[in-house]
Formats: C-alpha cells, structure tokens, sequence
C-alpha cells in the first residue's frame, strides 16, 4: 500500500514547498580536482633496479630507487607483469606510478616495513605507520593503471580484534583505533595536483585511500574490494580528510566501513588544527558493502561544507546519506547537495546522528590509570571539550531524485535541543520501506514529493521540530 507523508503534527507550519533546485551547479564545481599532472614519458622499470616478481622477495628498496631515480628528470616508474612485495614507497614531484594491468602489488605483513611517521588518524595527528603508496608533501604527481595494490590486511585485522576484546573489558573502546596501528593503502599527505585512476586497491589494513591536508586531487576509475578473505575493520574506501578542491568519480567500492567519507578532525585536536574539507565533488559511483554510500563525519571540527555529490547508487550498504558526529565534535556540515541516487537493499538510505556511536565518541579514564604517564596521542583524546565549542551543527543539505527500495527504515534524522537540524531541503524521494522512521529536532524543513511505501503503514514520526513546510 503506498503512504503518502502525512505529517498533521501541530508543531508544523504549512506553507507552500520552495522552487527546485538551482538549474546551473556553484561555480567552484569547475574548479576541483588536479589541475596539472606530470608529462615526462621517460620509463623506469622497477627489474631494472634490482625488483624481482615473484611475490615473495621484498622489493622496498628497489622499487624506491627507481622512483628517485624517475624524480630526478621526472618520468613513469612501472612493472614487468607479476606480484611485487613491497613495504612503503614514496612517490615524487613528477612521478607518475604505472601500475600495469597483470601486475599485483603486494604489502608487506609486517608492519616494521612502514615507518612510523607523523601523520592524522582518525581525526587525531599523532605518530602512525606510513601507509603502502606514500604522496607526502609533493606536487604534480599520478598513479595510473588497470593493476591491483592489495594491502593484504587479514593480520592487521587479527590483530585489531584481538586487541579491541581487550580493550572492551577495560572500558578503553576509545581508544583502541589508535593503538591497534595498521597501515593505510594509499596516503595523499600535504599535496597538491595528485591523480589516482583506475587501479584496483583491495584487503586493505586500515583506511584505503587517505586525502589528507591536500588539495586539487583528482581520485578516476578506482575499485576498492576489501571483503576479500574477511571483513577487515575501519576499511574505509575513500576518506577526504581535512582538504580541498577535490574531484572523486566513476569509482567501485565495496569495504567495511564509510565508502566515501569527509573528514575534518575529532575533539579537542581537531579544533585546535581547524582545518575544514570543502569544496568536493563525488559523481558516477557505485557502493557495495560498506557502512555509508556518502559519509560526513563522524570527524566534523574543522567544518564540511561545499559538498556536491550526485548520480550514486548503493546495493547492500548499511546506510545511504549519512551525517555524524558527537557532542565532543564541534564543526559546521553545510551546503551539501545530495541528487540523483539510487539505493537498493539500504538498511537506513537517510541517516543523522549528533551523537553517534558513545561508546567509541566519548572518551574516560578507568580507575589504574595515570593520565601523567600516559601517551600524547591519549591525553589529546581526553582533553576536555566545552559545550559551546563541541556541539556540532548541520544545516543548508539538500536531497533531490532519490529513489530507494528495500530499506529498513526510510528517514532517521536526530537532531539535538541545542542544535536543530537546520535548512534542510528533500524534493522528488521516493523509498519503499519496513517503516517510515523519525525526525527529531529539525527547523525549516522544505519537502516536495515525499513519497514513502512502509509495510507497517505509519507516517514518519516528527518531533520538537518547527517550520516544517510542504
């Protein structure tokens, strides 16, 4: 039976609905993504410089010579078809990486093969493993190619969930991410005009490819696949993390965590860097498994706003359209615009949360602990946030042409009494669904064409929320 929404809640203001959407996109659309990439064509194949295929000896060293090699001049380092073990490499200005079609990277399991560096996880700067495929603090630099890069991550993974049943029953769920270290698949660190296309990233240890205090990166054509062997945890696909101007399109992902995420930092750290993630264009992409089509948060400090993401389609996802964050958070998520997106199978295709997931969001020490002796990455996560600095805010999204079928439940959006979910538009939604779901704490809401088929037959239930016009 199909259930128009009828909300006749006297909270409720009717109005008419507002016009469609804007018919031309922002302007900062065309500005995204690499601006330049490197042009030399001179090759350096990595057997050259002692790099053997056979999947089994270590070729670090090799591979790294043939990259400085290629810097020097500028040039592309690539492969002979095989299985190439390595441990982190680091790319340069001017190098393009060719990954071949019949080659496999593989990534070492021993995880003294990725220096500790400084870096951010998670929303917290604190030393990490560098990850496989390094971009740090460089210009101009591609990875291409229709070949594989497996983070090969099951023991990563073991030993995360060993350590986490540990750390259950010390009341230390916090703060196990950060101390389980896995290295990342593919990091783009402080850099800028960076292209990644079409290669094929699967099994990775922790996030895939990270996008870290960058801009102008172009991410074409990549497939992700890390339910290979497992369901490794945190697998995220691709995380935007506190950077700018960046294009991510025609991509294939299927993880265990956030498909394609946007961050900008957690807590106290993250209001202390306050560096926002903006300006990001997310088009033509497809998500399998994987906790979140389009995720902003739960990392919200430093702000995420400007956010165009349009033709997505979901089968299996837990979540669709997601926006989380935490009371200790702080941040503005604004002008996001979410259209044309088919979802199939989506547990929940509309989800928000301003206090998600406590147990690992908010952080205390258990008694036995010293909080002087104890190490920095710790004490920034304990580090106290005020209210008015660590409410987070969501305001001005707008989420047209969707269609969903299959779902759970069609709308789940919480706001809180301090801070209302603000400016939200839905126009052309059409979900069928177990339940029709909840809103709770919104303001100046503007809904067209609503339509929801929900087995139990009852209307979206909405709560402490004003100005809600149809």
């Amino acid at each position: 039976m199909k259930l128009l929404l009828s909300l006749l809640l006297p909270l409720l203001a009717w109005q008419p609905a507002p016009s469609s959407a804007p018919a031309t996109d922002p302007a900062w659309v065309q500005e995204v993504g690499a601006k330049t990439q490197p042009t030399a064509k001179t090759t350096f194949l990595v057997t050259k410089y002692g790099a053997v295929a056979d999947g089994k000896t270590l070729n670090t060293q090799a591979i790294q010579k043939a990259i400085d090699a290629a810097a020097k001049k500028g040039g592309v380092v690539t492969f002979a078809p095989g299985e190439y073990l390595t441990g982190s490499i680091f790319l340069k200005k001017g190098v393009t990486l060719n990954i071949p079609k019949g080659v496999t990277l593989l990534g070492s399991q021993d995880l003294k093969d990725y220096p500790d560096m400084p870096s951010r996880i998670a929303g917290v700067e604190m030393v990490w493993p560098a990850a496989l495929i390094n971009i740090l603090d460089q210009q101009n630099v591609a990875i291409t190619g229709q070949g594989t890069v497996d983070g090969q991550g099951k023991p990563f993974w073991d030993k995360y969930w060993a350590m986490r049943k540990e750390y259950d029953a010390k009341g230390l769920r916090w703060i196990i991410d950060y101390d389980a270290k896995r290295p990342r698949t593919l990091l783009v660190s402080n850099s800028s005009n960076v292209t990644l296309k079409g290669i094929t990233l699967q099994r990775a240890g922790f996030w895939t490819v990270h996008i870290l205090y960058s801009n102008h990166v172009t991410a074409d054509g990549l497939v992700v696949r890390n339910n290979i062997g497992g369901h490794g945890p945190s697998t995220d696909g691709i995380d935007i993390d506190s950077s700018s101007h960046v294009l991510v399109q025609n991509c294939d992902i299927d993880c265990n965590d956030d498909n394609f995420c946007l961050k900008a930092g957690r807590d106290w750290d993250g209001l202390r860097v306050n560096r926002p993630t903006e300006y990001v264009v997310i088009r033509d992409c497809v998500a399998g498994a994987g906790d979140g089509l389009v995720t902003c948060g739960s990392e919200t400090s430093g702000g995420i706003r400007h956010v165009l993401a349009r033709n997505l389609s979901a089968k299996g996802t837990k979540y669709g359209i997601r926006l989380k964050s935490a009371t200790n958070r702080g941040g503005v998520v604004e002008d996001i615009i979410v259209e044309d997106i088919t979802m199939d199978a989506v547990r929940v295709p509309i989800i928000m949360t301003m206090n998600w997931n406590p147990a690992y969001s908010y952080s205390s020490l258990p008694a036995g602990y010293t909080e002087a002796t104890l190490p920095e990455h710790w004490k920034k996560m304990l580090a106290k946030v005020e209210p008015e600095r660590g409410t987070p805010h969501f305001r001005n999204v707008r989420i047209s042409n969707l269609r969903a079928t299959g779902a759970k439940e069609a709308i789940s959006a919480e706001g809180l009494a301090a801070s209302v979910l603000e400016n939200f538009t839905l126009e052309n939604v059409t979900i069928t669904t177990e339940t029709a779901g909840k809103i709770d704490f919104a303001k100046g809401w503007h809904i067209k064409n609503l339509d929801i088929t929900a087995e139990d037959q009852e209307p979206v239930a909405v709560q402490n929320s004003t100005g809600m016009t149809f």
